[in-house]
């Protein structure tokens, strides 16, 4: 299946100026996948060290990091390792902290060697160790996005007309891109759901793996004891899960424990990549971040399949929505676009909320795009008043309009500076405008 990131990694493998690259990512979004079948094959030989499943390797990073010495050990285990003709690979890194520290001095000694790691959960290890700060260079990858989607479906055409503005293609093609992102909302970004769905046809196999996975995941969870228990975690997964889209309390997401201690269990979900933490912000200039509000948030999850299997959403009731936005109450829409702008846009999600009391005005996403700031609203029609939009819109005049995303073709409303897209055409809208491969 064809993944945007091949060409950084395959990048990387030729750049002068090469570190030990680190694959960040949740569990199961195609880390270990990519090295194997996408960079291996470059290299005259290819040395995978699982450090999970090898921990009677630990012992040889326990000591001195000096690479030649730990090479010499991992050879004996297995086989010949050549500067410039291998690749090393650490997988499941965050399983030994010390292998991550070995790698600065990888990159000082021996900066002809390909080393590269892959892990999740990384950021716990980050915390046991002093981090090799430019001494490595990091991939974050995500689930699949639609236009991989697309391509693994075997619909070329359409995913390529899915990375075009939707102001040149025909009204047409967008229902027909519309409708397929109408199974795409159920089957999700998770490279493993979508071989099923292609492989069998069916959506209740599909069903099965993400189960798997979310049982993947939560038998992760003991691993972030001492910190929290683990029905906490649990209970403020689902609960995130149902909240998509809605301004989250900490005190709200599981009514078993106290705010605190659902704020911590929060954090670490957000370290382990399963949600993502979208603040508030005031979108007066940038960067945005500069003045996120970190205690009016909501939240997104890390997969739209997965949301829709953890909330047991009634698929054979939701498919029969003529409309994508009605779905789930508009929680899959909102998920959906939050999914799209982490993958082709921005590691970091911001919305904007009136601060005046009492009211309940706010803009569902704010994106970046030539240096200026564009409300994002996820709207179920090209009608209604949209007064939130608005408001911004009159509020802060360094924002040259607002993008509404429903499930409709293309309209510009110059008039009222708004401009309707078709939900699909996220991956258009932001800085990083992607071009068709």
């Amino acid at each position: 299946m064809k993944r945007w990131v091949e060409k950084q990694v395959l990048s990387w493998k030729d750049a002068p100026r090469r570190k030990p690259l680190i694959i960040r990512g949740a569990r199961q979004v195609g880390k270990t996948w990519l090295v194997e079948n996408v960079l291996a094959g470059q290299f005259e030989s290819f040395v995978k060290i699982d450090l999970e499943k090898r921990r009677d390797l630990h012992v040889h990073f326990a000591g001195s990091l000096e690479p030649r010495t730990i090479l010499n050990y991992l050879e004996l285990a297995k086989g010949r390792i050549t500067p410039g003709k291998t690749l090393i690979f650490f997988d499941e890194i965050q399983a030994c902290p010390r292998a991550i520290m070995a790698l600065r001095y990888f990159y000082e000694q021996m900066p002809e060697l390909h080393v590269i790691a892959a892990g999740s959960l990384l950021e716990f290890a980050f915390g046991e160790i002093s981090m090799p700060v430019g001494r490595v260079q990091y991939l974050h990858m995500h689930p699949m996005t639609f236009h991989e989607y697309l391509l693994a479906m075997g619909k070329g055409p359409m995913a390529k007309y899915a990375l075009i503005s939707p102001v040149d293609v025909d009204k047409a093609v967008q229902e027909m891109i519309l409708n397929e992102l109408r199974n795409y909302f159920f089957v999700g970004g998770m490279p493993e759901c979508i071989k099923t769905y292609r492989d069998s046809g069916s959506m209740v196999e599909t069903f099965h793996v993400q189960s798997e996975i979310l049982e993947s995941f939560r038998d992760d969870f003991p691993k972030y004891m001492p910190r929290i228990d683990a029905m906490c975690l649990d209970a403020v997964f689902l609960n995130v899960a149902k909240s998509v889209g809605d301004q989250l309390k900490y005190t709200r997401l599981n009514e078993g424990h106290s705010g605190q201690t659902n704020r911590k269990a929060f954090d670490l979900l957000a370290k382990a990549k399963l949600i993502t933490k979208i603040p508030a912000c005031d979108p007066s200039g940038l960067p945005l971040g500069a003045t996120a509000n970190q205690k009016k948030f909501k939240g997104s999850m890390l997969d739209i399949g997965l949301l829709q299997r953890l909330c047991q959403v009634p698929v054979e009731l939701e498919l029969k929505q003529e409309n994508l936005l009605a779905m789930y109450r508009g929680k899959l829409a909102e998920q959906f676009v939050a999914q799209e702008l982490l993958a082709w846009h921005s590691s970091e999600l911001f919305y904007w909320a009136r601060d005046a009391r009492g009211s309940n005005a706010e803009v569902d996403y704010l994106v970046v795009r030539d240096g200026k700031i564009y409300p994002v609203e996820v709207k179920s029609g090209a009608g209604g008043s949209l007064r939130s939009l608005h408001l911004m819109l009159e509020k802060y005049p360094n924002c040259p309009g607002g993008l509404v995303l429903y499930s409709g073709p293309y309209r510009d409303l110059s008039e009222q500076k708004l401009v309707f897209l078709p939900l699909y055409s996220v991956a258009t809208i932001g800085d990083k405008r992607p071009t068709v491969i």
